[in-house]
This record gives C-alpha cells, structure tokens and sequence, in this order.
C-alpha cells in the first residue's frame, strides 16, 4: 500500500442548497465554450472521475448569475483531456453559448464512494491541523496537486506550511470534524 492517500481532485468546496433544503452541491465541470454548431459545449473537467458523465442522466448547471437549471443531458465525450457535453435544448451554437462560464454540479449523494484513507480535497479544506503533542498547528486553505504526494497548504495567521498528504505524516484525518492530527518528521514545522 502506498503512504500516499488517494483523493478526488474537486477545486470547488460545496456550495449549499435553495431554501427548499436542496443537498449540497458540488462542482465537477466548467463550461469553457461551444463546441461545434449542434449545441454541445466542451468542459473542463474539476474531478478525477469523468466516467461519471455518462451515468449523468441529467444535471444541475450554475450560472454565474446565480440560477440554477436541472438539464437534460443528452450525450458525453471525453475529447483532448475535457468533456464534451449536449443538454436537451441547446441545439444550436447560440444557445450553447448561453452555459458559457456555467458549473456542472452534482449533489453529494452523486459523488464516488471512496475507499478508506481517500478523501475529496474539498472536505480537507478547513480542517483544523494540530501535532500529536496537542500544538494547533492551523487550518487547511487549500490541496496543491504538483508533486509525488498532495500538498496540504496549512496556514496559522501569516504563516503558511506544507504538509504532505501521506500516512505517516498525516496520522489522523476526521473530516466529519474538520480535523487532521499530524505526526510532523523533524524540521517541516520550521519551513
């Protein structure tokens, strides 16, 4: 097994329901631009699952503005690392270009079902970190995904550390209660 826990790239936290009490919702694709003159649009792709796509028989699109529609998604592709997708309605260049700068959400019930020490890096961030000698360390702001291992971008007022996002660092991650207990080798808390 690797040190390095598995987790699903989503660079958007989610975002809370309409006072209908509607299940959080998650961003797994931006709309760049129209794609072709059938009304398809070209996304890029915010999770490491674009399968999903193709089991999506419909599916929640944010404006920028604010409103929400549920579409009809007629058809996916995947096409030079983004999606390519067709909503029921959008038959035409000119209305596709209406979901131009659109998210493409998904409610929490939709997300994959991870294996054990494998997170969604939106339910990292905001966890509080602390030593296992009881030291707050300070809060997750964010994942960086550059390297061998995720980054954990933790930041205490001005100052701001790396945590690698490995097992034998990160000993402890409970992101029901936002927090994450490490056991720092010798000199990362001085970086």
């Amino acid at each position: 097994m690797s040190d390095r826990p598995a987790h699903e790239r989503v660079s958007e936290p989610p975002v809370g329901g309409g006072a209908s009490g509607e299940d959080e919702l998650i961003c797994v694709a931006r709309i760049a631009r129209p794609q072709g003159h059938r009304g398809e649009v070209i996304a890029d792709l915010l999770t490491d699952f674009p399968e999903r796509f193709a089991r999506l028989g419909s599916a929640i699109v944010k404006f920028a503005d604010g409103q929400v529609l549920s579409l009809k998604l007629e058809n996916s592709r995947m096409h030079k690392g983004r999606v390519v997708l067709k909503f029921s309605g959008y038959d035409s260049m000119t209305r596709a270009d209406d979901l131009r700068g659109a998210r493409v959400m998904i409610t929490r019930d939709q997300l994959v079902k991870l294996p054990d020490d494998t997170y969604y890096d939106f339910d990292l961030i905001g966890c509080e970190v602390d030593a296992q000698d009881g030291r707050r360390i300070g809060r997750v702001e964010e994942v960086q995904n550059y390297g061998a291992a995720p980054l954990l971008v933790v930041r205490d007022g001005l100052r701001e550390l790396l945590v690698p996002l490995v097992l034998s660092i990160c000993v402890e991650i409970d992101t029901e209660r936002k927090r994450i207990i490490i056991n720092p080798p010798e000199g990362l808390l001085e970086l």
